[in-house]
This record gives C-alpha cells, sequence and structure tokens, in this order.
C-alpha cells in the first residue's frame, strides 16, 4: 500500500499543525530512542481472517458508508525507528481493534455485542520517510476475557518490513482501571508496562485527543 502526504490529508488525518509537528515527532522520538525498546505483545485470536475492502489508515470511516464510527474519537501517531535510533522508513504499520461495544469483526469471537458497520476494525499505514506513521481511530471497548478477567481497552499492532523483525504488540490507554488487573500487561515489569500505555491529549490546532506511541524494531 503506497501512502503519501496528499492521501493523509485527505483522509483527515493531519491537520495543519499536525503537519509542522512532523519534524519534531520524529526528533524527539530518535532522542528518547536508548530506553525505548518495545515490549512484544501476544497476537491474540482476532487477528483479521477475511480482507477488508477498506484497510487504510481512518478507521472511523468505512468505504461507501454514510455515516462514522460509534465512540471516542482518537489520534494514534508514533515513529517507528530502529535500534540505532534511526527512523524506519516504508514499515507496514498494522492496527486492529475492537470496536465501541467491545467487538471484534472476527468469526471466532464469543462476545455477543452489537458490531458496527461504520467502524473499519483493521487498518494499515506506511511509515514516512522520517518514520511517522497516524492512524485515526477510536477507543475501543472493554469485553470479558474469563470469567475473573475483562481486557482493558487496548489496540493490537503488526510492524514489519523486509530486513527487520517483526514486532507484535499491543497499546493500552493510560488512565483505565482495568490496565492494573490485565492478564497479559502484568507479566512485563512495570517498567516495561509503561511503554505500552499511552497518554492521549487534546492539543491546539488537533481536532481529537492524540497519543504518541513510538515503536522500535530491531534490523536483522
Amino acid at each position: 500500500m503506497k501512502t503519501n502526504r496528499r492521501d493523509i490529508l485527505r483522509n483527515g488525518l493531519l491537520s495543519t499543525a499536525a503537519l509542522l509537528s512532523l519534524p519534531s515527532l520524529a526528533k524527539a522520538a530518535t532522542g528518547q530512542c536508548s530506553n525505548l525498546k518495545t515490549p512484544r505483545q501476544p497476537e491474540g485470536p482476532f487477528y483479521p481472517v477475511v480482507d477488508q475492502v477498506d484497510t487504510d489508515a481512518d478507521l472511523i470511516r468505512v468505504q461507501g458508508a454514510t455515516e462514522i464510527a460509534k465512540g471516542q474519537i482518537v489520534i494514534v501517531e508514533g515513529v517507528v525507528i530502529d535500534q540505532h535510533c534511526k527512523p524506519v522508513q516504508g514499515a507496514l504499520v498494522e492496527i486492529w481493534q475492537a470496536c465501541e461495544t467491545g467487538k471484534y469483526n472476527h468469526p471466532s469471537d464469543p462476545n455477543e455485542a452489537a458490531i458496527d458497520p461504520n467502524f473499519q476494525y483493521w487498518g494499515k499505514a506506511i511509515s514516512s520517510a522520517t518514520g511517522v506513521y497516524r492512524f485515526r481511530t477510536i477507543i475501543p471497548g472493554a469485553y470479558r476475557a474469563d470469567v475473573d478477567w475483562v481486557r482493558p481497552p487496548h489496540i493490537h499492532f503488526k510492524i514489519s518490513k523486509r530486513g527487520y523483525m517483526e514486532l507484535i504488540t499491543q497499546m493500552y490507554f493510560a488512565g483505565d482501571q482495568l490496565n492494573a488487573k490485565d492478564k497479559i500487561l502484568e507479566r512485563l515489569p512495570k517498567a516495561e508496562q509503561q511503554k505500552l500505555i499511552v497518554q492521549f491529549k487534546s492539543a491546539q490546532g488537533m481536532q481529537h485527543p492524540t497519543g504518541q506511541f513510538n515503536i522500535q524494531i530491531e534490523k536483522v
């Protein structure tokens, strides 16, 4: 999938302020590289098995739909860098997640909650020359994974590029009380958990709360 600046603007993912922030976003990420190694997390059972017509970086709009997805809209952005603190251009960044009700668009999901026909569920972006990627999506709903376990809102990530080790991980939302009880997140030491928990903030010039999730992948 080829993504350029014009495509991103057309999808409503970048405001003028966001365009101006791209160089500083990449600079900040490379400056923090020494402590950025991204923890791995399990892929989970709901990676998409059916190809979608629409797999772009704007998950709140489905091609041909007249309405947008339900839920709190957020921007997830970040920089893909390697273990030498250099930005990685052309990395495929995939995300998949539940909709506002906590339901995945997957035949194996036992959750009886309603599907959102206006939510895309799975998206792809290609990192820019400075390693930047960006998605527009919604905060997913929590869902029961077992009788004594409710998974907190989270987004699955898969990052891949030829010549690099594929990375699968999950991103969590700061402030959610379920994070402290999640049986997957708690497998990591506290310091590693914090690398996957993202604070979303409203900023001048941005229409939606934005969270920065920088990702480090290793060159083979």
